[in-house]
């Protein structure tokens, strides 16, 4: 034995057994967590569903430094989050392990026997981009008003006036008419003749089924020879989003000669073939000359017809063609530079005639008026003060400029001019109908320095104190 080397014994060894630790599996239910910071495993027990954190339309999603950010909802779209495949993820869990399809598809739900010993943070991160487009397209889809609301999803619930809107018919009869133009022209107790009774039967028919989406009638069962008509103003024309009122009336004689057609309206002229007493020129209704496939047929012309001539007609694009004599200008240098002057003023008329219809709606549209105005008053804000800051007339469609160059067709001064003074009046009406959102918020009380207002009370005591010590010569010098 090497004698530098000393041998010690290893101490004994004690003998010990170790318990086995218990392993506590949790299981995180998404239904009572969000997650907040993946990447650090952090959890924040909330006990609200998932979808509580969409707010005012924005729904951030984090994994990973990865954002998906639902933004900018369209009115009149439904969000459906499913709650069996959130987001998309791809099933995690093993198959058939779970006690329900829910649990089994979710990667955050799992019995014990199949929790996950780690989840791949970066995969999810690419399924996100991967499926980006399928939540787009797939998570915003058309409201189905025929389809029953799903507990499971966030729905964007339209106003009531919209609901009333929507559920408005196009064609109905009502009781009585006890403002119309036409009213004290007859009487319900007259007696018709069968062809008369006929006709007006037929169109009737014909109205309730064949009306577009921007005009509504109402029939009258007391005066079957008395209607009403509202036309609402097509885009792209001066006339757009406005509310044009007709009443009618079918003569003894119909259909042998055309209705009689009054325009309310308010002592405003807004187009060369509307007269400010309410006169409608039009050659079917043989008040203007026309030749004989342009002028009533009474075995073919309808009361359909002649709405819809009304509105593609006379509430059109570029009216001040429609005075008798400049159509053979249209194209040119100076008939387009007049009809753009034209088609101005008559959207400044137009938004007088919102103002008329608003405070003095006719009657059985009351409510019809108020919600109309009501959800498009933000549309309407939108186009005037485009209207303000340059783009020309009728170029609005749908809340924006559509296809406009920056060349002499941007709006004249004097239009932006009128219309920043008359917006004042129509945003007025707009919020008395409750749109609080175009209501003026109150101004913030001016910011005082403390040390402004300190120094102005020191040169007050300053000045407080030179007037005493004056005041106090002058009485040493007097006594």
């Amino acid at each position: 034995m090497d004698p530098d080397v000393m041998e010690i014994d290893p101490p004994p060894l004690a003998s010990r057994t170790r318990k086995p630790r218990k392993v506590n599996l949790e299981v995180i239910d998404v239904e009572q967590y969000h997650v907040d910071k993946m990447n650090k495993g952090k959890a924040i027990q909330d006990g609200n569903n998932p979808s509580s954190h969409v707010s005012n339309g924005v729904m951030p999603i984090d994994v990973d430094s990865y954002t998906v950010v639902l933004n900018d909802i369209p009115t009149g779209v439904k969000v459906v989050m499913s709650t069996t495949q959130p987001c998309e993820f791809q099933n995690y869990s093993s198959k058939g392990t779970s006690k329900s399809s829910r649990n089994s598809s979710n990667p955050f739900l799992a019995t014990p026997s199949s929790v996950p010993q780690s989840l791949d943070f970066a995969s999810l991160s690419a399924s996100f981009a991967q499926n980006n487009q399928t939540v787009s397209s797939s998570a915003v889809q058309p409201v189905d008003s025929d389809a029953s609301a799903s507990s499971s999803s966030a729905e964007v619930v339209p106003s009531s006036q919209a609901n009333f809107l929507r559920d408005f018919k196009r064609f109905d009869t009502v009781e009585d008419f006890s403002d119309h133009h036409y009213l004290s022209k007859g009487k319900a107790s007259k007696q018709h003749s069968k062809t008369w009774l006929k006709k007006v039967q037929a169109d009737w028919k014909i109205l309730e089924n064949d009306l577009p989406e921007t005009i509504f009638v109402r029939a009258c069962e007391s005066r079957m020879d008395l209607l009403r008509a509202v036309i609402i103003g097509a885009e792209g024309t001066p006339y757009h989003d406005g509310l044009f009122f007709f009443d009618i009336q079918f003569p003894d004689s119909y259909p042998s000669v055309p209705p009689k057609v009054h325009y309310h309206s308010g002592g405003l002229r807004i187009n060369p073939n509307l007269y400010n007493c309410g006169k409608v020129c039009l050659s079917l209704l043989g008040t203007w000359t026309g030749n004989k496939r342009e002028k009533w047929l009474p075995q073919e012309s309808t009361m359909l017809q002649l709405l819809v001539s009304i509105q593609a007609l006379i509430l059109n694009q570029k009216p001040y063609f429609n005075e008798p004599g400049y159509e053979p200008t249209k194209g040119t240098v100076s008939g387009e530079a007049h009809s753009k002057v034209y088609s101005e003023n008559v959207f400044i008329l137009s938004l007088k005639t919102m103002v008329y219809s608003m405070r003095k709606p006719p009657k059985h549209f009351e409510e019809f008026v108020h919600s109309h105005y009501f959800v498009r008053a933000l549309d309407i804000a939108k186009a005037c003060n485009a209207y303000k800051d340059g783009a020309p007339v009728g170029s609005i469609l749908k809340g924006g400029v559509q296809g406009i160059e920056e060349t002499s067709q941007s709006g004249s001064k004097k239009f932006r001019t009128d219309v920043a003074a008359f917006m004042k009046t129509v945003v007025g009406e707009f919020v008395k109908l409750g749109v609080k959102e175009l209501e003026e918020k109150p101004k913030p009380p001016p910011v005082v320095d403390a040390n402004t207002e300190s120094n102005t009370a020191n040169r007050k005591r300053s000045r407080s104190s030179i007037k005493e010590f004056l005041a106090n010569i002058g009485r040493c010098v007097f006594q």
